[in-house]
């Protein structure tokens, strides 16, 4: 499932992301969801959040 939509994503969820300094590679970060970061409800680069890991990327994957 894409990460494009706020409804898509839950907190505790399982997710890839891809880090602001991983954009130009593209190489994803998997977490868990700490915090959904993004207010609007789609974003076409993908719903930025927190892991519980303290990382925050968009999200490209949700498992």
């Amino acid at each position: 499932m894409a990460g494009t939509k706020r409804a898509n994503i839950k907190i505790g969820a399982q997710v890839s992301i891809v880090l602001k300094q991983d954009q130009n590679t593209g190489s994803l970060t998997e977490g868990v969801v700490q915090k959904i970061l993004t207010n609007s409800p789609n974003h076409p680069h993908g719903i930025k959040v927190r892991l519980e890991s303290g990382q925050v990327g968009r999200v490209k994957l949700i498992h």
